[in-house]
């Protein structure tokens, strides 16, 4: 099913029940948001805020579920897009030997090819008001974090072009409002948009760019999957819809926009202009992102429907809406990653807790030795997976999303003397944990079951220690440095162990929580030992898993206490000795006060029972110091 613009989608949310509207007005500055998390993190609705002080409404939480995901991509379920996929790369595979035979066996590829973008010369529906002299304070922008350098567009589809090949590319990159006219560009070194600018830089030019906003819903996801450089987004989106994209071209200059979008801002980027300071800004990392130096982009113009519809996202803490796009990703994106590159693989899953990048779980149809780690060397250097710190792989009959189970397989297969491949290479420009800007340690984890060839000596698991678990003497445990522990997934015979302590007052801690253990723990009855700060809640298995990917460089951060155990610290390292040689970021939350007002405004909301602020939990991650966004 295809949308004309967000007001059609709207329209059908209400349809299946899946909207609340919200009259009230409600400040895009911190008061969205803090509604926002509220709804998203308790598997809420999507919100229409009615009232923003400006013509637009607000639409938010649009992606936040399986069934609106769905919708978004017009399928009945996530599963059924996967589905047409991989019975398209079937055909393309399998077909006749001519290409003639190919393509008259193919009815899918006729198909396909109806939906390709096309160009139309009328004017757009998103050309329906235009706005010559333009002015972004029209727009209800968000501030979604206390510490946020601003107000920031959150779902904008940026369109460039290449001037030396003429390829386009649609990606997602946040847009701090500088004012009425103008927006920091928030392309990161390794994506698209960035490699374009660079481009345009040659040539001594002034790059055209113009932003979509809303539209069909599919655009929006397409413009944030992971498909190779210059192919263009609206195939994708054209598939996915079943109908193709029709593009027009704007006002002020030649870059073409999907004609139904809601909203259109027009405009350019000048490569020989200084840089502007963007940033900071609370991140779908769960930190905030810290200020540094990105392109100017000038609004030329302005363009819109009669009915047009904000949309906007937010992140953080995960999960967020991102989540449910991730998600997506995974169910679309199997099979051209089994078909293509590497046919054992049977599922891959990026946790919540990971944010896309930092966890990575593979299971593969194992046949022979080594194809663990074949498949880690291989995806290590795929596409956006070039990002992942920590990618494991499994085999055999195991439910990947079953964490519990998860773990207990892996620590049954893993052999931390032989089956951990620790490399470097980049890493997210988002991530804070190494001591290198957008390049650090990565580590793979080879936890398929293993063939006779690829067992050496005496290989002692999780099972063969599981019966020793009823007599572990955990008293030493007590220790006065620990703070707290938590051994509960020992129920579970998972031999894992959870250790909270305060860095800053001790900077050589980890070193007495290594020795520690050691000592006591000689049997490597606890094959992972996982230490966290003492603010985070040990009892809480997202947040310290959420706390350890996000905090630890995987080849700098491992201590291997025997060749049973190994140690992970997942500590702010910025209390290490010797220090660390960046600023290391807070966690984002909500600010008291804002807290307070949406309490007290949330029975006049009418939408439902009273749903407690998340950040009561997180605020207490938050060290507070002489700048907030910074831990000191």
């Amino acid at each position: 099913m295809s949308y004309s613009g967000l007001t059609d989608f709207i329209a059908e949310l209400g349809k299946k029940g899946e909207l609340l509207r919200i009259k009230q007005f409600i400040n895009p500055v911190l008061e969205i948001t803090e509604i926002a998390d509220r709804v998203t993190k308790s598997g809420g609705k999507a919100l229409l805020f009615e009232n923003t002080g400006t013509d637009f409404p607000v639409l938010i939480n649009a992606f936040g579920s399986d069934l609106r995901m769905s919708m978004a991509i017009g399928r009945k379920d996530l599963d059924e897009a996967g589905t047409e996929l991989e019975n398209l790369f079937n055909n393309v595979t399998y077909s006749k030997e001519t290409l003639f035979q190919k393509l008259s066996s193919l009815p899918a590829l006729f198909k396909l090819a109806g939906l390709l973008p096309s160009r139309i010369k009328r004017k757009g529906i998103c050309q329906q008001q235009i706005h010559r002299i333009p002015d972004l304070g029209i727009l209800p922008v968000l501030k979604c974090w206390p510490y946020d350098g601003g107000r920031f567009i959150t779902l904008p589809m940026v369109h460039t072009r290449n001037p030396e090949t003429g390829s386009t590319n649609v990606g997602m990159y946040r847009m701090q409002i500088l004012d009425k006219n103008t927006t920091a560009m928030h392309w990161q070194r390794h994506k698209t948009g960035a490699s374009h600018f660079e481009a345009w830089r040659r040539t001594g030019e002034k790059m055209p760019v113009s932003v979509a906003l809303g539209g069909d819903p599919v655009y929006t996801y397409a413009a944030t999957a992971p498909l190779p450089e210059n192919i263009n987004e609206y195939i994708l989106a054209g598939f996915l819809r079943k109908k193709k994209v029709n593009m027009v071209k704007c006002i002020t200059n030649d870059i073409f926009v999907p004609e139904d979008a809601d909203i259109i801002l027009e405009g350019f980027v000048d490569p020989s202009e200084d840089m502007v300071w963007e940033g900071p800004f609370g991140d779908h990392t769960g930190f905030y992102s810290l200020a540094d130096w990105y392109p100017k982009f000038h609004v030329t113009c302005i363009t819109h429907s009669d009915k047009a519809i904000y949309p906007a996202t937010i992140v953080g803490i995960p999960p967020q809406e991102d989540a449910w796009m991730a998600k997506t990703t995974e169910k679309l994106f199997l099979p051209p990653l089994r078909m293509t590159l590497q046919p054992e693989i049977e599922d891959f899953h990026m946790p919540d807790a990971g944010i896309a990048h930092n966890l990575v779980i593979v299971k593969i149809k194992k046949s022979y030795p080594g194809q663990g780690m074949k498949v880690i060397s291989s995806l290590s250097g795929a596409g956006q997976m070039m990002f992942t710190k920590y990618m494991i792989v499994v085999s055999g009959e195991i439910d990947i999303r079953n964490y519990n189970e998860l773990l207990f397989h892996v620590l049954a297969n893993v052999d931390f003397r032989r089956d951990l491949l620790f490399s470097n290479g980049p890493l997210d420009v988002l991530d804070h944990s190494s001591d290198n800007f957008s390049f650090g340690g990565k580590a793979g984890i080879d936890a398929t079951i293993k063939l006779i060839e690829e067992k050496s000596g005496e290989n002692k698991t999780v099972n063969s220690v599981s019966q020793d678990i009823s007599r572990i003497n955990s008293d030493f445990l007590q220790s006065n440095f620990i703070n707290n522990y938590n051994i509960s997934l020992l129920s579970a015979k998972i031999p894992v162990v959870i250790i909270s302590v305060n860095r800053s007052e001790d900077a050589d801690i980890i070193e007495k929580v290594k020795n520690l253990f050691m000592t006591n723990d000689s049997n490597g009855i606890f094959r992972l030992i996982l230490v966290v700060d003492h603010t985070v809640d040990v009892t809480d298995l997202f947040m310290v898993a959420w706390q350890i990917l996000g905090n630890t460089d995987p080849k700098r951060d491992h201590e291997f206490i025997s060749s049973l155990s190994v140690l992970i610290d997942g500590t702010i390292k910025t209390y290490r000795k010797g220090g660390f040689p960046r600023k290391w970021p807070n966690v984002v939350s909500s600010a008291n006060e804002t807290i307070s007002a949406i309490d007290q405004k949330w029975e006049s909301l009418g939408i439902g029972s009273f749903i407690n602020s998340p950040s009561t939990r997180y605020i207490r991650l938050c060290r507070r110091g002489n700048d907030e966004i910074l831990i000191n």
